[in-house]
């Protein structure tokens, strides 16, 4: 999809209008006369000029040119042409100012309108030159404001800005942005929830207009499509972003299945007009015959003990120091020597006479630097003459090198014991201050073992190494690391060694005494067969370049071809591009020498152009075309094709001109009309002499693949190696692979090796490979190769952005498909915008030329990235760093939007079912109706007293003259000492007191309401029964914090006023609060009804105690903030009142006898019931512990439940969770301060919400060690409609768990799976259903009744449900409906109550405690919380836990919709470079556990998301926040 972004850093609105216009300048659509002129030609003539032409364009040289192409250049420059016409703008993340990677100034002034300047001479004209200025600005403003209000009008205003170019655009932008409407604040408001510190100023850039623009944290607000206002930052981008997800996606989406529960991925249908591969099938190719000379040696170590005895003065290898100087000359004589005296040592001198450690046969690792061919050389022969097996690695140099651990696993699984190392690199390895060399992670124990001449001593004359002819012993272990990053031994038999040598004489006709120049590791590959084997079988003379060198002069290796006259030299595409970009027509330097150039990475493809361009200006200097002869190796197969240097000049090397298109479908096109994509691949010869080629499918049965079809090349021949060491399976599958033909029959008896190349033979017996299977990524069906994308990024211009063309391409598996990520690290001084301009114009090309979508784009800094001991990236551990949030990039870009084709197809409605189906279909199912009961109270033998009392005022005064000195209340103070209590006389006095008090000081008449606005403690409870016995209405209302009162003030002030309060009650303390000069600044102070301070009671009793006239009227009212934010006051009766503390003393046997421990804020449902009316009725006696005297003291709740031995205590997920975190390390010292849980029977959470079972349970794990029986920890349910409908007593079975699928739990259904199943989810019952109440499960949208098996809105019937909402606003229609519903059909008659919530029943195989089978209720989440999304539902809780899990420095998250857009905020406690860690993994898994593609990712730092007293999240306060832009995020990125 063509998406373009533009960008901001969350700088100040100024900054950001300009950076956007800026970005956006160089997109607009040209004006005529300015159209670029595309190229011509696809594949430019080698010429002089073009020549040239590459050098000023690569004068940089910082880029690893491994994939450097014109020709490619060309066609990614056409391919982003191609996608200026079909445009679209993309919102640019938000970033915090200390986030952004800058290091000038230059971001923010006006772009200059040519941009062809630094272009080093690009070669390409000003394709992306900015359009005059006022002409940009124009069309910019057109376009932007088409792009975000969809309108096709704009004003014109600005259109004759003289600015410099596109300043203008940014203030008509300004305008379009905010729909013209901008205002001068001179100061930004206060903002309460969230403030801002951070507003950043920026300098002015010359030359635009001074305005008055607005300060980050109050952007002017602009309503939106919800009608919501918000910021017109925030909503600027979402809506582009919406806008641009509106367009539609390339792939057409396919049939699905849907199965009746499973939503299945949408299945990939292959394309009815893919190509297909038409060819006849192949026939395995043979190579020459492997012509035996006569006086070739019977094995290597014959060749060194002729060649040693007989020329001892013929060099065998030169090694140079950096300075390119001659270092050593090493000999046949001294390799000889020196070699054996290596054997005997190893043999002889470890260990003792009578148990050697080292044996033949047993393997030693060999470890040199890259600049020490010599003493690498000595160790290896001499392995080879003691028939010991040598292991070649690389240094480590640190404990934990990238890979160096899986190395240590491959020493450890082929038993190496020993080390052989020179003495430099063992003075070099790091050590202990004891002088011991370090443990590396992962390694075996070693024994390092110097092989320097001098440390060893001299075998004794009659001892000589034992010669045999070459045989089936393992010769060496080569190591390779796979994709995954682990890294296997490929063992190569000593006949394997020798006859590959053999091959390599003959393809690459060496004669004795040539000389050959090697660039290339002689520890493995390439360089080893050449450099240190093949060399020595036919004594010629090595001049080894090291690295080191190579860096500091990339054209020493020329240089020394020209020196040494030398016949053969073994480079990398790097070193001939290296080479071209420090060639300054040197005289030092002439190739006529060169017969053949071994090209060791040619079968990359994109080696091409560094062959082409090397030969075009070394063509001038003897260099002579035939000469370079690209080759092909695998660890696996060795050598599989060499081109051979031949002296026909009028054979032309072997060409292919592919198109990419074909090529993803594994099938061989020759480029048709679209020239944009294409591969050209060069031959890389034919197959080696004495083996046979033959090319399978790359996946299922090796089947022959046809002539033009692309598969792994594999290979027969003695020539290759042999097994996995210690591996048996999967040598099986790469060694020992049989070709089958397709009649199913094998090719020969013979197995073959596979290469882990692809390719194809062509015409003559040449052999082309496209890539590694390693680098191959299929998507979605296709195929695409991992050099191929990175070649096409770095095509993009500007090519210099990368640095030094350090790209890494992988692909991570999610939702079952492979999905492209590419990870480059950006130059130091590259901009904001620069990096987005160049990821922008990257998925394009990607698109333009791959056809394929990139799932993430990431850059991180220069130099950051894991690197492989030669420098290169390190690939395996780049993926296992992004997958574990650990790479810390500065800029991502996700687009799953575009990728992800393979979602679930979204729910359909279903047509509505009648009422006669639904019971048809629920008895043939067997399922019954849903609906469950609590015991019936009439049926329950109590003696309880509290029945006889209509009104709890009465019981109260029962007590008071029965029980008139029981304690009925303790409140403990932080220090767990009583700082109060009160028995059944002193509260009833105190009641009669406030009553006087609001008769006589308030005047006010029976059912006037008042506010209690106390915190905590006894007061409050004496002021409830105040108001009780004065006949007025309480209601209980937080306090205001006195640290925080410009947010808590207007809570409370609301609250009083839509419960239309006829005065406060409160103590002198919170008297003062409300008239301190923070309130008067927060509220309006006067607008307050009158306030009684009840520290100041009048000494008189009431004439008489009021007594209502009807039970059913208004006891008090109970005012709860919703988690969505609603503020909802609920009417409870007399009757309803009672009716609860009888249910609730019934569940729990509460007696006077009992003591209960509560840890809960007592201001409204059930907190407030068992705080304040509880112990009233049933008489026992309430330990009160305030939860925020848990802040002070976190043991003080668990130690007063342990001291006063209590049966049945109650606490908030809060007080729960501070325990959890505040105690985890402190259970030991608890254990001796004698804190013993063992007495709780009954340990109950109190709550509105589905049980947060990871909290319980890891509570419960916690304090087992303090004797908490686990099944004494449960929760209750309630909600504004009932207070409390479950509730878990003392009777009745344990609280069950249970897992349901959550994928059909989207779907309302209710399917139970096995614990740990995939998408399984576990859900606690909420508590036993209380006596008296009755629930049932009903459709919330047609109100029927539904089966077991559904999820449904939990409806309610009981005498303890509130008679309605308090309200002022008069919509009573509107919730009427909320406490008297009827089901549509089947029991029409009963009134029930909706709870707003949604659950499940289910009939468990236990018993109640009347005998009946048990009945538990789920509660999944709130209706109004849930999210609709695909049409499918979703509870926040669940995607928020998938996410916490991602990444271990998420502590919160909070999701919330926004115009169809799922947003996730997530809390980061670690350091801000963190932040863009998160954002791929919070993709990943929300894609993959709930097939929801994430809209916007917002990190923000700990605690900004909002959370209420019950320690539930405030989701749509965080939304307002968010769309207000009063987060002051780190970072906002918007998914693509």
């Amino acid at each position: 999809m063509a998406c373009f972004l533009s960008f901001t850093g969350d700088i100040t609105q100024k900054g950001y209008e300009k950076k956007r216009s800026k970005l956006l300048g160089a997109y607009l659509p040209q004006p005529p006369g300015v159209e670029p002129s595309l190229p011509q030609e696809r594949r430019t003539p080698v010429t002089p000029s073009s020549s040239s032409r590459y050098h000023r364009r690569r004068s940089s040289g910082s880029r690893d040119e491994r994939y450097r192409s014109d020709v490619h250049t060309e066609a990614v420059q056409a391919a982003l042409a191609k996608h200026k016409e079909r445009k679209m703008a993309v919102p640019m993340p938000s970033k915090r100012r200390s986030l952004v990677v800058q290091t000038s100034m230059d971001a923010y002034t006006p772009p200059d309108t040519s941009s062809g300047s630094e272009d080093e001479g690009s070669g390409q004209g000003d394709s992306q030159g900015t359009p005059s200025s006022s002409q940009g600005s124009l069309n910019m403003e057109h376009w932007i404001s088409r792009a975000i209000h969809g309108s096709t009008t704009s004003s014109t205003n600005s259109s004759s800005s003289t600015q410099s170019g596109g300043s203008g655009a940014a203030n008509a932008l300004a305008d379009v942005m905010t729909q013209t409407h901008i205002e001068n604040h001179s100061a930004p408001p206060d903002i309460t929830t969230y403030t801002t510190e951070h507003s950043i100023q920026v300098e002015r850039p010359q030359g635009s207009t001074p305005r008055a623009v607005p300060k980050y944290g109050n952007a002017e607000l602009m309503e939106t499509g919800d009608g919501v206002p918000v910021s017109s930052r925030v909503s600027a981008k979402i809506q582009q972003l919406v806008n641009t997800l509106k367009r539609p996606k390339r792939p057409p989406l396919r049939e699905f299945f849907v199965d009746d529960f499973e939503e299945l991925l949408e299945v990939q249908q292959p394309d009815p007009n893919q190509p297909r591969p038409e060819g006849a099938q192949m026939l395995a190719i043979r190579g020459e015959q492997l012509g035996v000379v006569t006086n070739w040696p019977p094995s290597l170590e014959a060749a060194l003990q002729r060649w040693g005895t007989i020329s001892p003065k013929a060099p065998c290898l030169t090694t140079m120091d950096t300075n390119g100087k001659p270092l050593y000359i090493l000999t046949y004589g001294k390799l000889w020597t020196r070699s054996m005296k290596v054997a005997y040592n190893i043999l002889h001198k470890l260990g003792t006479k009578q148990e050697p450690m080292v044996r033949p046969g047993d393997r030693v690792a060999l470890v040199f630097p890259n600049n020490d061919p010599a003493a690498f050389m000595v160790a290896f022969y001499g392995c080879l003459l003691a028939e010991v097996v040598p292991v070649p690695i690389e240094v480590p140099l640190t404990r934990k090198d990238a890979g160096s651990q899986q190395i240590g696993f491959l020493l450890g699984s082929c038993g190496v014991t020993v080390a052989l190392t020179s003495d430099a690199c063992h003075k070099g390895l790091p050590k202990s201050p004891t002088g011991e060399i370090l443990q590396f992670k992962g390694w075996p124990r070693l024994l390092w073992f110097v092989t320097e001449s001098k440390h060893l001593s001299k075998p004794p004359r009659d001892w000589f190494p034992h010669i045999k002819d070459a045989n089936n012993d393992t010769a060496y272990i080569e190591y390779k690391t796979c994709k995954d990053g682990s890294v296997l031994g490929v063992t190569v038999t000593r006949i394997a060694l020798l006859t590959h040598c053999q091959a390599l004489t003959q393809a690459c006709a060496y004669t004795e005494a040539e000389t050959i120049v090697n660039v290339l590791d002689f520890k493995k590959d390439v360089g080893l067969w050449h450099g240190i084997l093949t060399s020595v079988m036919n004594m010629m003379h090595v001049i080894s370049i090291p690295y080191s060198l190579m860096k500091v002069n990339p054209l020493s290796w020329i240089q020394k071809v020209y020196a040494y006259k030398a016949k053969v030299a073994c480079v990398k595409s790097r070193d001939m591009h290296w080479a071209l970009v420090a060639h300054r027509d040197q005289r030092d330097i002439n190739l006529t020498s060169l017969r053949m150039l071994i090209v060791a990475d040619g079968a990359n493809p994109w080696s091409i152009s560094s062959c082409d361009a090397f030969l075009n200006v070394f063509q001038s200097k003897g260099l002579r075309p035939e000469v370079i002869c690209p080759c092909a190796s695998s660890p696996e197969a060795l050598t599989v094709a060499i081109r051979r240097p031949t002296d026909d000049t009028n054979q032309p090397p072997g060409r292919g001109v592919l198109s990419m298109h074909g090529l993803s479908y594994g099938v061989i096109r020759v480029d048709s009309e679209e020239k944009l994509s294409v591969l050209t691949v060069q031959d890389v010869g034919l197959v080696m002499p004495g083996g046979v080629m033959c090319v399978v499918r790359p996946e299922g049965i090796p089947l022959l693949c046809r002539t033009d079809e692309i598969g792994e090349l594999c290979v027969c021949s003695i020539a290759a190696g042999t097994s996995y060491y210690g591996l048996s399976g999967m040598t099986k599958n790469t060694f020992e692979m049989f070709p089958m033909m397709s009649s199913g029959a094998p090719i020969s008896e013979y197995p073959f090796v596979r290469t882990g190349l692809l390719g194809f033979v062509g015409p003559g017996g040449m052999v082309f490979v496209v890539g590694k299977m390693d680098g191959l990524m299929v998507v979605s069906g296709r195929r695409h190769n991992a050099d191929d994308i990175v070649a096409t990024a770095l095509a993009v211009e500007p090519m210099k952005f990368v640095y030094r063309g350090r790209i890494a391409v992988f692909s991570i598996n999610v939702l079952h498909d492979e999905r492209i990520v590419i990870i480059a690290e950006q130059r130091p001084d590259s901009t904001e915008e620069d990096s987005f301009q160049w990821m922008s114009r990257v998925l394009q090309a990607i698109d333009g030329i791959h056809q394929v979508g990139v799932y993430c784009l990431a850059l991180v800094p220069a130099n950051t990235l894991p690197k492989t001991p030669l420098g290169g990236i390190h690939l395996s551990e780049t993926k296992q760093c992004f997958l574990e949030g650990s790479l810390h990039p500065c800029n991502v870009l996700m687009c799953p939007h575009t990728c992800v084709t393979n979602l679930p197809k979204p729910r359909q409605k279903q047509p509505e079912i009648g009422p006669a189906s639904v019971m048809v279909g629920n008895l043939v199912s067997g399922k019954r109706i849903a609906q469950a009961s609590g015991r019936d109270l009439g049926q329950i033998e109590d003696n309880d007293q509290g029945r006889k009392f209509m009104f709890l005022a009465e019981v109260l005064q029962w007590r008071a003259q029965t029980t008139p000195d029981h304690v009925l209340f303790t409140l403990l103070n932080s220090r767990g000492t009583i700082a109060n209590s009160l028995t059944c006389l002193q509260l009833h006095k105190r009641a009669e007191k406030i009553a006087v008090m609001l008769m006589e000081r308030g005047h006010l008449q029976d059912g006037d309401h008042v506010a209690l606005v106390y915190p905590p403690g006894i007061d409050l409870i004496a002021a409830f029964y105040g108001c009780l016995y004065a006949g007025c209405v309480p209601i209980t209302v937080r306090p205001p914090h006195p640290q925080n009162i410009a947010t808590t003030l207007p809570t409370v002030k609301m609250i009083v006023e839509v419960s239309r309060s006829a005065c406060i009650m409160t103590s002198q303390l919170v008297v003062k609060l409300l008239r301190s000069r923070e309130a008067g600044a927060a509220v309006d102070v006067r607008t307050w009804p009158p306030v009684l301070d009840t520290d100041d009671l009048p000494k008189r009793r009431p004439a008489q105690i009021y007594k209502p006239s009807n039970p059913d009227t208004l006891a008090y009212l109970d005012f709860s903030v919703s988690t969505t934010g609603m503020l909802a006051g609920v009417k409870m009766s007399h009757a309803a009142t009672s009716a609860l503390c009888r249910s609730i003393k019934l569940q729990c046997e509460l007696y006077p006898s009992r003591e209960v421990a509560i840890c809960l804020d007592p201001y409204c449902g059930l907190g407030f019931v068992l705080w304040c009316l509880c112990s009233v009725y049933s008489g026992h006696q309430s330990i009160l512990i305030p939860p925020s005297e848990l802040e002070i003291n976190p043991s003080l709740w668990l130690l007063a439940v342990s001291q006063y031995k209590v049966r049945d205590t109650f606490c908030s997920y809060s007080v729960m969770e501070l325990c959890t975190k505040g105690l985890g390390s402190q259970t030991e010292s608890l254990k001796t301060r004698g804190l013993d849980l063992s007495r709780v029977r009954t340990c109950v959470v109190v709550a509105e919400e589905r049980p947060r079972i990871a909290l319980t349970q890891s509570f419960s794990k916690l304090f087992k060690d303090l004797n908490l029986n686990p099944r004494a920890v449960s929760t209750s349910f309630g909600c504004r409609v009932n207070l409390a409908i479950c509730l878990q007593g003392t009777s009745g079975p344990d609280p069950t768990t249970v897992y349901v699928d959550m994928r059909a739990l989207r779907h309302d259904r209710v399917r139970l799976v096995e614990r740990g199943s995939p998408h399984s989810l576990p859900l606690m019952e909420s508590g036993k259903i209380l006596p008296g109440v009755r629930i049932i499960i009903a459709n919330p949208e047609t109100k029927g009744p539904l089966g077991d098996s559904h999820l449904g809105e939990i409806w309610v019937h009981s005498a303890h449900n509130a008679s309605g909402y308090f309200t002022i606003y008069g919509d009573e229609s509107l919730q009427s409906d909320h406490f008297n519903s009827r089901l549509s059909f089947g029991d029409t008659q009963t009134v029930w109550a909706r709870t707003g919530y949604l659950g499940f029943l289910r009939r468990t195989d236990l018993t109640d405690a009347n005998g009946e089978r048990h009945d538990a209720l789920y509660v999944v989440g709130a209706l109004d919380e849930a999210m609709e999304l695909r049409g499918m539902r979703y509870h926040p809780i669940d995607i928020e836990t998938s996410v916490i899990r991602s990444h271990k420095s998420i502590t919160e998250c909070a999701v919330f919709t926004w115009t169809n857009l799922l947003v996730v905020v997530v809390e980061l406690d670690g350091s801000e470079q963190e932040a863009l860690d998160l954002v791929p993994l919070v993709t990943n898994v929300v894609l993959e556990e709930h097939y929801l593609i994430v809209g916007v990712v917002v990190v923000v730092d700990v605690g900004v998301i909002p959370i209420n007293s019950r320690g539930e999240k405030q989701r749509m306060h965080l939304r307002d926040g968010f769309l207000a832009d009063q987060l002051d995020p780190i970072y906002v990125a918007y998914n693509m």
